[in-house]
């Protein structure tokens, strides 16, 4: 939904006459605060007063552009993707997403508004502290919701904010394996003393891959979060619901990358190698509920172990070309780590080799 109120630039544009404009109600006041740590975008808890009594929430999430100007520019297709989902994929897929109740953006992309459902007291979840078996398995549940909707159905293709190589484009994948072999470099550079001479190895091998991987099993695809991982994800204080969040990365692709990617990075290396094969089932379990036919689970558990790529391009890819903090690049190292190890403990590489 577009409209043709002006979008704010930041927080302080967030004022009682835009907020009631856009939520179709008399606002009296509005408190903005900062929630979050999103490194290339800004989200806010807007705390309202209405001039009478209203069936509106009182607080919302409101997600705007980051404040830096040269971020904004660099990651515009992201926020393109972002809106697009909230407005043309969220309701016609089943994974649990705030509600939105407003949005816009601009043509060239840089400036974006989100009004979105305030999920308190549900909590974010912790990258590098990694999560709980009950957290993974809600997670892995939830991410089947994606991917069964939207398995191998072609409409998807035409969305406009996809920020992957779609399944089968040569050209895209090798330009993504050209980045992808200058991100490792970029980040073994800035990183390298904090990161394993192993691990320094299986991160190089794998961006080398990656024109390679991206081409395997281009027939089966679904709509993909892209970067699903715990920071990303709300849990509710009793560990019975999830909701995520993040959708700046949509992309198409082999659905069981955004499986891998999450159980790689967000879990403890050995707690994953315990339980990955029960959270593959409960992916499976979930995803044949949605009408996926023809997808038995050992095929599932091969692209589980494929999409074990996906940790390493994905860190190098933050790493090297996002604003940098220092949690930020603890949290990167912890994820590199985990997933270079789960790499080389699934002999992904060597499995990506049998498709060359």
């Amino acid at each position: 939904m577009t409209s043709v109120l002006n979008i704010p630039r930041g927080p302080e544009d967030v004022t009682p006459t835009w907020l009631g404009a856009a939520l179709g109600a008399g606002v009296d006041a509005v408190e903005v605060t900062p929630i979050g740590t999103g490194q290339t975008g800004a989200t806010y808890r807007a705390t309202v007063t209405y001039a009478q009594q209203s069936a509106l929430p009182t607080t919302f999430a409101i997600k705007l552009p980051a404040q830096d100007d040269a971020v904004r520019e660099r990651v515009a297709l992201g926020y393109r993707s972002e809106v697009e989902f909230y407005t043309d994929v969220a309701e016609k897929v089943a994974i649990p997403v705030p509600g939105c109740f407003h949005s816009d953006i601009t043509d060239d992309g840089t400036d974006f508004v989100l009004i979105l459902a305030d999920m308190a007291p549900a909590v974010q979840g912790d990258q590098i502290a990694g999560c709980s078996p009950v957290e993974a398995r809600l997670a892995v549940e939830a991410l089947a919701g994606l991917h069964g909707p939207s398995w191998c159905d072609g409409v998807w293709m035409q969305l406009s904010g996809i920020a992957m190589p779609k399944p089968g484009d040569k050209d895209a994948a090798k330009g993504m394996g050209d980045v992808c072999r200058m991100a490792a470099d970029i980040v073994i550079g800035r990183l390298g003393s904090s990161i394993s001479s192993e691990d320094q190895e299986t991160l190089t091998a794998a961006m080398a891959s990656v024109t390679d991987w991206l081409m395997a099993e281009p027939d089966r695809y679904a709509l993909m979060h892209g970067d699903y991982r715990l920071d990303n994800m709300l849990f509710d204080p009793d560990r019975t619901r999830i909701t995520v969040v993040d959708w700046q990365t949509v992309g198409i692709g082999l659905p069981a990358r955004d499986l891998a990617y999450f159980t790689a990075t967000s879990l403890e290396s050995a707690v994953r190698a315990e339980i990955e094969r029960d959270l593959v089932a409960d992916y499976h379990r979930v995803l044949l509920g949605y009408g996926v036919e023809g997808y038995d689970l050992e095929t599932c558990w091969a692209d589980y172990r494929l999409g074990m790529v996906q940790a390493p391009l994905l860190v190098a890819l933050g790493t090297a070309f996002a604003s940098t903090t220092e949690r930020g690049d603890q949290m990167m190292l912890a994820m590199l780590s985990r997933g270079c190890r789960a790499i080389r403990e699934l002999g992904t590489l060597e499995l990506v080799s049998s498709y060359r």
